[in-house]
């Protein structure tokens, strides 16, 4: 089941803001938290001190925690691979292996006691995780995540970010990637603060974009938010997507007739398996509604890429038909333009599939 999480940097805000912060996430539904020891110069008691209460805190609400780590983290408070007794006490769930081990010691560390989950850095399209998986670890306790990039123009492109994701999904893996708030003054554990996408493509879209286009990917079953802290109407808007498929928000015209309204918001759609250049099409609607009669009302000269459109009744058999127009094209007269899809997610348009399913939800 895909998921939501958020990341919290102490040492960056007050405990007061961090529990605040996670009582709000457990709300809107997130699962998940990040945090990074990788950024922290301080002693294992000030690292109990710091992490210790939000973790419990979160784990209270249903949202475990994973603790970002290198070999140098281990090296620098003294403890051992063999031994993750210390996150253990802390109350995370994981930890992730920024940089990792030889293969041997990460499928060793999967047979930890605790049932600690070992997460393995996955930006890299390398064979790590197939000497891992040589070496026979517990693949219940192995999931992978990506990196986050916050200095502009240095995120994984579309293209390698699939490769990544593909070679550890052939194990079976569950995966994890960052998506960045647009809300002013957020940061990171970094100096950096230009967004923390893992995807560049990504660094400036609305969150709720970054999020669906992850969905459709299909790649990532974990989402998380690296940054802190996004807005309310953010994690709003997160937490009202339906996560097992793409929705699209969509700007309806004035006056539409309630059966039109009612196959726009309230069907599951999906694209025919016999598809077209020009239209995704939801054929189901004029089955459900034959012999209703779709009068024409808003046949505008031209379609617009983006544009959402149900057939009238003078098209005969195609009457209530919904199609989404993938580029600009001439109305025929008979065909009702009844609302147009968010500009900023027109690109996620081209990526669906045939038989995949979506829905629409209304944009105020």
């Amino acid at each position: 089941m895909r998921r939501l999480g958020i990341s919290v940097y102490p040492g960056k805000s007050t405990k007061k803001e961090i529990i605040q912060y996670v009582d709000k996430a457990a709300k809107y539904g997130f699962t998940k938290i990040f945090s990074c020891l990788l950024s922290v110069e301080k002693e294992k008691d000030e690292i109990v001190k710091d992490f210790k209460e939000f973790i419990l805190h979160a784990k209270e609400k249903g949202i475990s925690t994973i603790l970002d780590i290198s070999p140098s983290v281990f090296s620098r408070l003294g403890i051992s691979y063999k031994d993750l007794s210390f996150f253990k006490d802390l109350g995370a769930a994981g930890i992730r292996l920024d940089l990792g081990f030889g293969g041997a010691e990460e499928s060793l560390m999967t047979f930890n006691p605790y049932d600690l989950e070992i997460e393995i850095n996955m930006s890299n399209d390398v064979s790590t995780i197939d000497t891992i998986m040589d070496y026979q670890p517990n693949r219940y306790n192995l999931v992978a995540c990506h990196n986050f990039y916050p200095h502009k123009y240095t995120g994984l492109s579309l293209d390698f970010f699939t490769k990544c994701n593909e070679r550890f999904k052939k194990y079976g893996l569950e995966t994890t990637a960052f998506v960045t708030s647009q809300n002013k003054n957020v940061f990171g554990p970094w100096v950096a603060k230009e967004g923390l996408p893992t995807l560049e493509m990504h660094r400036d879209l609305p969150l709720d974009v970054q999020v669906k286009h992850m969905i459709q990917t299909d790649l990532v079953d974990t989402i998380v938010i690296s940054n802190c802290y996004p807005t309310d109407d953010e994690l709003k808007a997160l937490g009202s997507l339906d996560l097992s498929l793409v929705t699209f928000d969509v700007k309806a015209e004035k006056g539409i007739p309630s059966t039109e309204r009612s196959i726009m918001f309230d069907e599951l759609h999906f694209n025919r398996g016999d598809i077209s250049d020009y239209v995704l099409r939801s054929t189901l609607p004029r089955v459900k509604h034959k012999g209703h009669k779709f009068d024409v009302f808003n046949a505008k000269p031209t379609i617009k890429r983006g544009d959402v459109v149900i057939e009238s009744s003078e098209y005969g058999h195609y009457a209530g038909e919904m199609q989404i127009a993938l580029r600009d094209m001439k109305n025929s007269g008979k065909t009702n333009i009844v609302g147009h899809i968010r500009e900023e997610e027109l690109f996620i348009l081209d990526l669906i599939r045939p038989w995949q399913k979506f829905r629409l939800r209304e944009r105020v």
